[in-house]
């Protein structure tokens, strides 16, 4: 049985969808909107739609942006032959939190998973090397520290050697099995300052 109107089981049904939402959170969530301005939700409903219509990958590096090439590839402060291969955008977005990472960045989103049935034609991976005929200097290898993402980090590494362009991994400190976008940036850092040759 239903304690709920059907308007307000559907929106529980679709914020439940969203990753880390529960069916608690959804329903928190929920109750939340309904008690928002009209306004407000109009505003938020708005947000999403523009974002979802609006938002595509930036023509260069892959990360999510408005524009055809996002406001860190367009920058002459960055170090455009160091680039900086990330599984996703918020990856990216942690870094740049640190401050402390002046290169570019390439955005694979995903990482290699047999499993899964991703390979290496299913992510980023033949941009990356287009790219890297750019003058590149070095390749700084952040991916996860899961099965996957150290598979893609040995793929990419076996690509770019041969290209005589200096591959390096952050370090560790990033704990096994967890996801950058959690980590802090601190820890952060101190992965990318002591990042080794692969």
């Amino acid at each position: 049985m239903d304690y709920y109107s059907s308007h307000i089981s559907k929106l529980i049904e679709e914020l439940s969808r969203l990753p880390g939402i529960g069916p608690k959170s959804a329903g928190r969530l929920a109750f939340h909107i309904l008690n928002m301005p009209k306004e407000q939700v109009a505003e938020l409903a708005n947000a999403i739609t523009s974002a979802k219509e609006n938002v595509k990958y930036c023509k260069e590096c892959f990360t999510l942006t408005d524009d055809e090439i996002c406001p860190i590839c367009k920058s002459d402060r960055r170090d455009h032959k160091t680039i900086m291969v990330v599984e996703n955008t918020r990856d990216l977005a942690a870094y740049e939190k640190t401050g402390q990472y002046h290169g570019v960045y390439h955005v694979l989103h995903g990482a290699i998973s047999p499993m899964q049935g991703i390979g290496p034609n299913d992510i980023k991976l033949k941009e990356l090397i287009m790219r890297l005929k750019d003058n590149v200097e070095e390749v700084i290898i952040s991916t996860n520290s899961t099965l996957e993402g150290e598979t893609t980090a040995a793929y990419i590494s076996k690509l770019v050697k041969p290209m005589g362009i200096k591959v390096t991994k952050i370090a560790s400190g990033v704990p096994v099995g967890g996801d950058l976008e959690y980590v802090d940036s601190v820890t952060l850092l101190k992965a990318l300052q002591g990042r080794v040759d692969m």
